[in-house]
């Protein structure tokens, strides 16, 4: 079974929690930041500059503490008698990594799963779509990034300042807690592949650095980490992280279209992490979650609640062919997918292991979420791999709904849903022939109508760019 090779989805343990769930200090446009004292740390002095905000921790010894505050308090609070000095708090990492100077991966190559939802052509590596996703948000929750982010991505497209890392949840582990600088720490690869479908990468293309075309590369990633450092979490530590988002949506965040990508799933549908959906999509976020890698045995929560986008993995019956060129190694980056509807549902297929769409469930479409090429790190080092599953389809569609939110700022939720299922390519219930890996024989993957939901996402045609 192709189900073998795939890179399981984070698979979230659902358990409801009775935690109280607010929005993050930096959900009201506040930062971290480190100061040094001239004194001890007296309740007297902690209780005056605890006027400007929250101290989170007090050194034991030397004179000095962490807080959140406003950012635009900082001056005053350097300004204090009792202070020597006081700045944000600044990333650390284990090594040196090169940063990439790139602002955005528009100008980048095309791959099989862009040209095949028209975001780019793999013949010309341009564009097909003139909108790119700025000034557009997209939380992505996930497990956070890898420390070696600013060499895939660059430092302009990921929102640092919003970037947070929540832990804890489920009953052996107790409340929920803020994890200061944990989201960019993470060592399980997930969500930085995630990210990369949506924004693009700086990646190696015959041994040579290039920039790789993403389908929203001019959007502002937030990372949120819900999920641990072993790509799983508790459904409580998720709908923490959809309410701060919401908590941004309606603070600083109020004029800019948000966009939440879930990547995630386990299940049943919790209790809080339906609240917290709920409030989202009522303030205004899109909403977009994975169907699951569960295959027969249905979709995963939150991904099979109806009010959700939710996506299925389909896959291309090019995938590890020889093309024009007779290699077997470059075609997901030098295969070109044929153009037209008709063209594109001949050569897509539905992945085995992507969640059918049981009773009580509601599948919305499917993108290409079958061997996707993008930074997967083994050993700490600069690495990439193909990967599959409806964690790598998600994107794709979080990305489209950027897209729809740069061309009308105001669209809701449900009219995104709604322009992405009717423009979508159908994909009709049948089979196909497809090699997964060269030297393994071919299988016939089949799929029945409820895999498929409105059929392939279709970009162009979302965007009103014709096909």
């Amino acid at each position: 079974m192709r189900r073998a090779f795939v890179v399981l989805l984070a698979v979230l343990l659902l358990m409801a929690s009775s935690v109280s769930v607010t929005a993050a200090a930096s959900g009201n446009g506040s930062v971290g930041i480190n100061v040094a004292l001239t004194r001890p740390a007296s309740a007297a002095l902690l209780a005056d500059i605890g006027r400007f905000g929250r101290v989170l921790d007090v050194y034991e010894t030397f004179n000095g503490l962490t807080m959140k505050v406003r950012e635009a308090d900082l001056a005053r609070i350097r300004a204090l008698p009792y202070v020597a000095a006081a700045n944000r708090d600044a990333r650390r990492v284990g090594k040196p990594v090169p940063i990439n100077p790139a602002t955005g991966f528009a100008d980048g190559i095309g791959t099989w799963n862009l040209d095949m939802i028209d975001a780019t052509d793999v013949a010309t590596d341009t564009r097909q779509v003139s909108f790119d996703g700025t000034g557009v948000y997209v939380a992505v929750l996930d497990t956070g990034l890898l420390s070696s982010w600013p060499f895939y991505y660059g430092d302009d497209r990921i929102a640092e300042e919003y970037a947070v890392a929540f832990g804890g949840g489920g009953g052996e582990h107790g409340t929920i807690s803020t994890q200061p600088n944990k989201w960019q720490l993470d060592q399980d690869s997930h969500g930085t592949h995630v990210t990369s479908i949506i924004l693009g990468y700086q990646g190696l293309v015959g041994g040579q650095l290039v920039h790789v075309n993403g389908v929203a590369p001019g959007a502002t990633v937030i990372p949120v980490k819900v999920l641990g450092q072993n790509g799983s979490g508790w459904s409580s530590t998720t709908a923490h992280g959809i309410d701060y988002i919401v908590g941004l949506k309606r603070g600083p965040l109020a004029g800019s279209p948000v966009v939440i990508n879930m990547s995630l799933g386990g299940p049943e549908l919790d209790a809080v992490e339906k609240a917290a959906i709920d409030a989202a999509i009522a303030a205004g976020v899109i909403v977009v979650v994975a169907a699951g890698n569960d295959g027969e045995e249905g979709m995963s929560f939150p991904g099979a609640y109806p009010p959700v986008i939710s996506v299925g993995s389909s896959g291309w019956t090019g995938e590890w062919q020889a093309g024009g060129n007779a290699s077997l190694t470059d075609w997901w980056w030098s295969d070109d997918v044929a153009e037209g509807d008709a063209a594109v549902a001949s050569q897509s297929y539905i992945s085995d292991f992507s969640g059918r769409q049981l009773s009580g469930q509601q599948l919305d479409l499917a993108a290409p979420g079958s061997w996707v090429v993008g930074p997967y790190q083994s050993n700490g080092q600069l690495s990439y791999f193909f990967v599959g599953g409806t964690s790598q389809a998600t994107p794709h569609v979080t990305g489209a709904a950027a897209l729809l939110a740069q061309q009308s700022p105001g669209i809701g939720h449900a009219a995104v849903e709604a322009r992405l299922k009717t423009t979508a390519t159908p994909l009709a219930a049948g089979c196909r022939m497809v090699v997964p890996l060269p030297g393994v024989p071919a299988e016939n993957v089949c799929w029945a109508a409820d895999a498929t939901g409105a059929g392939i996402l279709d970009l162009k045609a979302a965007l009103g760019l014709g096909d």
